[in-house]
C-alpha cells in the first residue's frame, strides 16, 4: 500500500483482505513527514495471539477492520468484530487472540519518537532505528518473526516458535 503525501484516504479494506489472513504482522503504517499520529494495521493469523502486555506511555485506540477475536483486559474478556472500536488507556494490560478468520485492526495513538517499521522484505517487517522523522513501531511489532510474520508468545522470545528464526533485540 502506498501514502499519499497530503491529507486524504490511504488504504482501503479491499487492500487489507487482498493480504493473505495467514500474514500476521503490519500491513500498512502512517509514515507521512511531520504527523503528531501514529498509526498501524496489523494482522493477527487465525488462532495467534498477542499476549499480555501494559502499554505504559500512550493511550491506544483499537478499531477492527476485518475478522474477529478477542480483546483481553484487567475488567475481562470482550468478543471484538469487524467495526469494534476499543480505547486501550495507558498502563492498561491487554491481550488479543484472532477467530478462525484471523484479526485485521488499525491502531492509532500520539506519535513518539522511537523506533520506526520498514519492510526487509515483501514478508518481513523489521524495527530500526528512527530516521528524524522517525516513527514508532506498533506496540509489539519488534516480537514479529522476520521470517513467517508470526507474533511471539513471550515477552521476553528471542526466537521464532514456528520457524526458529531470531526475533529483533
Amino acid at each position: 500500500m502506498t501514502v499519499s503525501p497530503r491529507a486524504g484516504v490511504l488504504a482501503g479494506l479491499a487492500d487489507v483482505r487482498a493480504v493473505p489472513v495467514d500474514r500476521g504482522g503490519a500491513l500498512w503504517r502512517l509514515s507521512e513527514a511531520g504527523r503528531q499520529l501514529d498509526a498501524n494495521i496489523i494482522r493477527v493469523p487465525p488462532g495467534d495471539r498477542v499476549v499480555r502486555h501494559a502499554e505504559a506511555d500512550l493511550d491506544v485506540l483499537l478499531c477492527v477492520l476485518d475478522g474477529s477475536g478477542e480483546l483481553e483486559t484487567d475488567a475481562g474478556r470482550q468478543r471484538l468484530e469487524a467495526g469494534s472500536v476499543a480505547w486501550l488507556p495507558r498502563g492498561s494490560h491487554r491481550a488479543l487472540s484472532a477467530g478462525a478468520d484471523g484479526l485485521a485492526y488499525v491502531t492509532a495513538h500520539t506519535r513518539r519518537p522511537g523506533l520506526a517499521i520498514r519492510n526487509a522484505s515483501a514478508s518481513a517487517v523489521a524495527a530500526v532505528p528512527a530516521e528524524p522523522e522517525g516513527g514508532e513501531a506498533a506496540c509489539l511489532l519488534n516480537r514479529i518473526c522476520p521470517a513467517c510474520d508470526r507474533p511471539a508468545e513471550a515477552i521476553d522470545a528471542r526466537y521464532c516458535t514456528r520457524c526458529g528464526s531470531s526475533l529483533a533485540p
